[in-house]
């Protein structure tokens, strides 16, 4: 997939080896697990072989990627770590939340994940994992996926004003398609219509085995969506009593989440600002 945003349409040259290395990055970092392949890194971004594989030797040699000798995929690198250490504020929600989560997988026995926007994407920045044996490894830390994927993004993107829904459905519809042929725009406002009415989003995670989570957003002290936490689990275990003790449990730890936001969180935590290019 090509950019939605050509890097080459203007600007000083340095700005466009910039913004050329920068596109490389975000898909890098969502498929970081896996690695990317050059092939797949110059397709997808619209640049010119050599340019694309300059930029990529540049940034290995900097400590920003890594590249597998055996594979020759490229992951991020040290300095991509350190830099995001280096970044983070005096208060992290992260941090703030660590201990609520932990509590929620103690409580249920099953799977919490906490997400938070960057741009049309949901991060997961934490996980926690309760004492039921099957373990729901339906996400990964550091995985960006696309916002309205999932029940914690879901929540999250239904706690956000019009607008900037219907700018993020223009670009996610389309890239959720790709990887789910049967979804469609209206699906995903009947989802965000749904959680806004109930207060919580559900969200069918996996067919085999049947996996489904529920998730809530949290807000930050001047009433902009924070991050969203949600449950995963076994389909068989969110029978009508236990999705309701679920929710009350979600509930009553984001209303504690929020108590403790308003006192210490710092209000620059959460990017808010959409970027100019997406990544499917």
């Amino acid at each position: 997939m090509h950019q939605s945003s050509n890097p080459d349409a203007g600007g000083a040259p340095g700005t466009q080896s910039l913004q050329r290395a920068i596109a490389l990055l975000r898909i890098i970092a969502v498929n970081n697990r896996s690695g990317s392949r050059l092939v797949d890194l110059y397709r997808r971004t619209g640049q010119e072989r050599p340019t694309a594989h300059r930029l990529l030797q540049g940034m290995v040699a900097e400590r920003l990627l890594r590249q597998d000798p055996q594979t020759k995929r490229y992951h991020l690198g040290t300095l991509a770590y350190e830099l995001g250490l280096a970044a983070a504020p005096k208060v992290a929600l992260r941090d703030i939340c660590l201990p609520y989560l932990d509590a929620i997988a103690e409580h249920t026995g099953d799977t919490v994940f906490l997400t938070v926007r960057s741009g049309f994407d949901g991060i997961c920045v934490a996980r926690a994992d309760g004492s039921f044996p099957i373990k729901m490894f339906v996400h990964d830390v550091g995985r960006h996926r696309p916002l309205n994927v999932g029940a914690s993004g879901l929540a999250l993107m239904s706690a956000l004003p019009d607008d900037e829904i219907d700018r993020i459905c223009r670009i996610n519809v389309e890239r959720t398609r790709r990887k789910s042929p049967r979804f469609t725009e209206a699906a995903l406002r009947a989802s965000i219509d749904s959680t806004r009415r109930r207060g919580y989003a559900t969200n069918k995670v996996m067919d085999e085995p049947p996996v489904h989570s529920v998730g809530m957003a949290i807000r930050s002290p001047d009433g902009t969506p924070a991050a969203g936490v949600s449950v995963s689990t076994l389909a068989s275990r969110l029978g009508h009593d236990r999705l309701e003790m679920v929710v009350r449990c979600l509930d009553d730890t984001v209303r504690s989440i929020e108590a403790e936001l308003r006192n210490c969180v710092d209000r620059d935590r959460v990017p808010y600002a959409m970027p100019s290019l997406a990544v499917a």
